[in-house]
């Protein structure tokens, strides 16, 4: 029961990791605000989440005993998010813990990205974790109670993935933001960390990076590769991650990127 009397604040959390992270933080006592924009995209290959996704997850919190909101936004949406988090802070009592999930993605050669591909990947990933920091911190830091924040990047935020330009670029972008920010609020005991998971089984599928992959080069083939005999790291334990380094047990690191990724970056 690390987060009990804690109040968590999750995005992109309708399905897949957001969902994981949300029932995590519940199970361990915390209340939870989950958001999500519960619709598709314009470039991405796969269905976005629903309203009955995210009210699955609402259930799922509260199956746990504990209080839940949902908030069906756009992380573009500065004012929307903004009044999610004045809701939240309203009805639960504070803020104590962000979780900036938000993101899609899409697989491409970089010929062949659109500037329409360009513009939605960097506005959802990078703009909507700005704007979920932008809507968050002041609210922490106002508190004066400390605060942890978890930005979700990906082992794309910390090297160049072939076929994945665009979604590289939003997530090293974030890295860079978390970074800086972690550097401004660790005054006021706010922490901020980035996690880099490689491949988790959620909604965000792209499976058309097994055609992008075909015809290229086989030297690209180990930046693929996992060190350890694992394809993919499930939700729930990129969630216990996240718990831990959100808690007092983690409670000297900051502006750490940790990744969660089978070893793949140790090729």
């Amino acid at each position: 029961m690390r987060y009990a009397e804690k109040v968590c604040f999750v995005t992109g959390a309708a399905r897949g990791q957001g969902r994981a992270e949300a029932v995590r933080f519940a199970q361990e006592g915390a209340d939870v605000a989950v958001l999500d924009i519960c619709r598709d995209f314009d470039i991405t290959g796969y269905p976005g989440a629903t309203e009955d996704d995210l009210a699955e997850t609402v259930a799922l919190v509260e199956k746990e005993g504990r209080r839940c909101l949902s908030f069906v936004a756009d992380t573009r949406d500065l004012a929307a998010v903004q009044s999610a988090v004045a809701e939240t802070t309203g009805e639960l009592g504070g803020l104590d813990v962000v979780v900036a999930n938000a993101g899609i993605c899409r697989g491409n050669y970089f010929v062949d990205i659109t500037s329409e591909q360009w513009e939605e990947t960097m506005s959802v990933n990078a703009t909507g974790t700005f704007n979920t920091l932008k809507a968050t911190i002041p609210v922490l830091v106002e508190q004066g109670r400390g605060g942890a924040v978890v930005v979700v990047s990906s082992v794309a935020g910390l090297r160049g993935l072939p076929f994945l330009s665009d979604y590289s670029a939003s997530k090293h972008a974030i890295t860079g933001l978390a970074k800086s920010v972690a550097n401004e609020v660790a005054q006021h005991r706010i922490r901020v960390n980035t996690i880099h998971p490689a491949s988790v089984p959620t909604g965000m599928t792209t499976p058309e990076l097994f055609d992008l992959t075909k015809g290229a080069a086989h030297t690209l083939a180990p930046i693929f590769m996992n060190a350890l005999p694992i394809s993919t790291t499930p939700a729930e334990h990129i969630a216990a991650a996240v718990a831990w380094i959100c808690s007092d047990e983690a409670a000297e690191f900051t502006g750490i990127q940790l990744p969660l990724d089978m070893g793949t970056l140790l090729r």
